[in-house]
């Protein structure tokens, strides 16, 4: 069974809060924090408990004329400078 992201940021907090010693009062930032990292793990290509990484698909190369328009856009700029 899959964990909801809620369920994921309740346990990552409540492990912060042990970790802390059990500190009274600072459940607000355990809960950011651990709303943080799981950002931060959706948003890169960990998978979310963080064992294993996920293979993202490779997109198709940029152009060849893409870059070709680049090159020639840069000579433009180059000879600007010197002028």
């Amino acid at each position: 069974m899959t964990e909801t992201r809620e369920e994921w940021i309740k346990k990552r907090a409540y492990a912060l809060w042990e970790e802390e010693g059990r500190p009274s009062g600072r459940d607000f930032m355990h809960w950011e924090q651990a709303r943080t990292e799981r950002q931060a793990l959706e948003g890169s290509a960990a998978s979310p408990d963080g064992k294993e990484v996920k293979v993202r698909k490779r997109t198709a190369a940029v152009p060849k004329a893409n870059g070709a328009v680049k090159a020639a856009s840069a000579k433009k700029t180059a000879s600007r400078k010197s002028a």
